[in-house]
C-alpha cells in the first residue's frame, strides 16, 4: 500500500516556485565546485522523529497522525518500513539513521529483542536492494529503557553495564549487516546527577573500557564503519560526560581512542554546552575530527532540545563554511535529527519540514562555496594576525623565543596600536552574499 499517496517524487523547481512539494534551492545535481549538492550535503532522514514520534510533550499526548499507526507491534514496525522507503524513494534522499528501538519493538528478553531486530533487518536489507537510499549510521539505544535509569557503559551496575555492551555488540552487526557507513554513541544517561553518589573516574573508566571493547569487536567481525560521538552537555543527566566537543576530545585522548573516533555533531546540543553550531563544527575540524552532523536547531527562547528543522539561513552559511573547510563530511552525512512542531500533525508536514531543511542547507552551501571562493574570511583573519607573519611575532608563532626576550622586546615598546575587528562589517558582507545569492545575482 501507499503511505502518501497524495505526493509525487519531489523535484526541483526553482525559487519562484509556488509548490509546497517541491524544492527551491536544493538541486540535487547541480554543481557546487566539483560536486554535486547531492554529493556534498549527503542528507539523512531520522527514523525515530519521521516515522516513531508521535509528537507527544510534557503537557500532552501526541497530536501525529500517522497511516501506519493503524497496526502494532511486529505489524507496525514492518509498515514503518514500507512507509519509510515510499518517503525515501519520493523524497529522493540518500541516507538514513537509527536507533534499534526505532526499527523493531523490544521484546521481554534481550534474545527475543534480538529475534525482532534480525526480522525488521532482514526486510530493510530487501528493501535496499531496490533502493538508493544507504545507511548512513545506526546506533542501540541505551538510555530509553528503566534498566538504564543510572546510565550504560557508565551504570553502577554491573549487570546493566553487560546489557548494555549485549546490545552494543547486535547494533554492530546489524551496521555491518546493512552497510552503515558510521556507527554512532550517543550516551544518552551517560553522565550523572550528583556527585554525592557517583564515582566519576570508575564510569568514565567503564565508558572508555566498552568503546574499545566495540572498535576490537568491530575489528573482527570486518565492520570498518567510522565511529562517532555525539556530544550533548545534559538532559536527561544533568551533566553528561560527553559535554561537548572539547571534552569528549579529551576524553578521547585519554583513553587513547582518538585515531578511532570522529564526531557527530548536533546543532541543538551545541546551543545547550553554550555553543554555537559553527564553534563545534571548528573546533572539530581544526583537530581533525569533524565526521557527521546532526542538522537541526534550537527554540532562542526555549532551554531545552526542542530539536526544530533548520531554516536559520545564517546559521547553515556558517555551518557549511566550516563543512567545505573540512573538505566535505568524507563517510557522514547531514542527518535531520529533527521533528516537526506539534501542530504540524499530517503525513505532509514531514515533507513540507524536510524541503525547508534541505532547501536551507542548499542555501547555506552556495553562499559559503562564494564565500571561500573570494577568499572574504581568510582575507579578514589573514590580516587581523598579519602581526605573527614577521618579527617578533613569528618568532612567537614559531617557538622561537622566550619570556626574557619577550620582556626585552615589550620594555622598548613605546605605543601599542591594535585594529578594529569590523565584526558589524563582516557580517553585513555575509549578508550581502547571502542576499544575492539567494536572488541569483
Amino acid at each position: 500500500m501507499s503511505y502518501f499517496s497524495n505526493v509525487n517524487k519531489i523535484q526541483y523547481e526553482g525559487s519562484k516556485s509556488t509548490n509546497p512539494f517541491a524544492f527551491k534551492f536544493y538541486n540535487p545535481e547541480e554543481k557546487i565546485g566539483e560536486k554535486t549538492m547531492e554529493e556534498i550535503l549527503r542528507f539523512g532522514v531520522a527514523y525515530w522523529h519521521t516515522f516513531t514520534e508521535d509528537l507527544s510533550d510534557p503537557f500532552g499526548t501526541g497530536t501525529a497522525i500517522r497511516p501506519w499507526d493503524k497496526y502494532t507491534g511486529m505489524d507496525l514496525a514492518k509498515a514503518r518500513v514500507e512507509a519509510a522507503f515510499e518517503f525515501f524513494e519520493k523524497l529522493n534522499v540518500p541516507f538514513f539513521c537509527f536507533h534499534d528501538v526505532d526499527i523493531a519493538p523490544e521484546g521481554d528478553t534481550l534474545k527475543e529483542s534480538n529475534e525482532n531486530l534480525d526480522t525488521i533487518v532482514a526486510m530493510i536489507k530487501d528493501y535496499m536492494k531496490d533502493s538508493k537510499t544507504k545507511l548512513l549510521w545506526n546506533t542501540v539505544n541505551n538510555f530509553s529503557h528503566p534498566r538504564f535509569v543510572h546510565g550504560a557503559g557508565s551504570a553502577s551496575n554491573a549487570d546493566v553495564f553487560a546489557y548494555a555492551a549485549a546490545k552494543v555488540k547486535k547494533g554492530l552487526e546489524v551496521g555491518k549487516e546493512l552497510g552503515a557507513e558510521n556507527y554512532v554513541f550517543w550516551g544518552g544517561r551517560e553522565g550523572y546527577e550528583t556527585l554525592l553518589n557517583t564515582d566519576m573516574k570508575l564510569e568514565m573508566d567503564n565508558l572508555g573500557r566498552l568503546f574499545h571493547m566495540a572498535n576490537d569487536y568491530a575489528k573482527e567481525i570486518g565492520f570498518d564503519a567510522q565511529f562517532l560521538i555525539e556530544p550533548k552537555p545534559k538532559e536527561p543527566t544533568s551533566h553528561q560526560y560527553d559535554f561537548d566537543v572539547a571534552s569528549g576530545f579529551a576524553f578521547l585522548q585519554h583513553y587513547g581512542l582518538q585515531d578511532v573516533f570522529k564526531f557527530n555533531i548536533e546543532a541543538n546540543h551545541a546551543t545547550l554546552a553554550g555553543h554555537t553550531f559553527e564553534h563545534e563544527l571548528h573546533y572539530a575540524r581544526i583537530h581533525q575530527m569533524l565526521g557527521s552532523v546532526d542538522a537541526n536547531q534550537g527554540h532562542p527562547l526555549l532551554g531545552w532540545d526542542t530539536d526544530e528543522f533548520p531554516t536559520d539561513l545564517n546559521m547553515t552559511v556558517l555551518a557549511m563554511y566550516e563543512i567545505l573547510k573540512n573538505g566535505g563530511l568524507g563517510r557522514g552525512g547531514l542527518n535531520f535529527d529533527a521533528k516537526v512542531r506539534r501542530g504540524s500533525f499530517t503525513p505532509d508536514d514531514l515533507f513540507h519540514a524536510h524541503i525547508a531543511g534541505m532547501d536551507s542547507f542548499a542555501v547555506g552551501l552556495k553562499v559559503a562555496h562564494r564565500l571561500l571562493e573570494d577568499n572574504v574570511l581568510e582575507n579578514i583573519i589573514a590580516e587581523r594576525y598579519h602581526s605573527y607573519q614577521e618579527g617578533i611575532g613569528r618568532d612567537i608563532a614559531e617557538g622561537n623565543t622566550t619570556l626574557q626576550k619577550l620582556e626585552e622586546y615589550a620594555l622598548g615598546l613605546t605605543e601599542i596600536k591594535n585594529e578594529s575587528g569590523k565584526l558589524e562589517r563582516i557580517k553585513a558582507t555575509i549578508n550581502q552574499y547571502l542576499l544575492t545569492t539567494v536572488a541569483g545575482e
